[in-house]
């Protein structure tokens, strides 16, 4: 039962607290659905408009859902008609004059397949994956993320790492 001395989302010190600490992992979740880091940002702030347009109906302890709902919903609504592809920022690779440009081009072309890879996996695939190996959430914590089962993230891990192993051995097995 809550009464009106505790902790109430519209309070601007609470408010403001779970959006510094919790903006950049929302605009990260919709970034790796996307791939536009634009469009995340926008997703994220316009989550967050919504959670203070509603703080007085939003119990605290269930904020993070309601964001990651929001934001899904949000996606969906965004891109129902486009198909979805991860663009990974590329840093460029340093080399040096003493390099096999043989390793260089192949090193490349490896860091291309996996890019490509991950971008073509179904979207449950490639969000799980980039939200447990890039920003280590655990599987319960994605589960509570997306409103899905523990199972269904080992699940759609178990397929992408498949999928990933594949073109890995692919890649192995065609030479120059």
């Amino acid at each position: 039962m809550s009464t009106s001395s505790e902790a109430s989302l519209c309070d601007e010190n609470i408010y403001n607290s779970i959006y510094q600490k919790q903006v950049q992992k929302l605009r990260n979740f919709v970034y790796y659905k996307c791939g536009d880091l634009e469009l995340a940002q926008d997703i994220a702030q316009e989550s967050f408009v919504k959670l203070w347009l509603n703080c007085a109906t939003v119990i605290l302890e269930s904020v993070m859902g309601y964001l990651y709902t929001i934001a899904n919903r949000m996606f969906i609504d965004q891109t129902r008609s486009q198909k979805v592809r991860l663009k990974f920022e590329k840093e460029p690779m340093p080399t040096s004059n003493t390099e096999d440009p043989y390793y260089v081009l192949r090193t490349e072309e490896f860091r291309e397949t996996i890019e490509q890879t991950i971008s073509d996996l179904p979207e449950g695939q490639r969000e799980v994956f980039l939200l447990n190996r890039i920003e280590n959430y655990t599987y319960k914590e994605i589960a509570e993320m997306l409103q899905i089962s523990s199972t269904a993230v080992e699940k759609r891990m178990t397929k992408a790492l498949t999928k990933l192993r594949g073109r890995i051995a692919e890649f192995k097995s065609h030479k120059i």
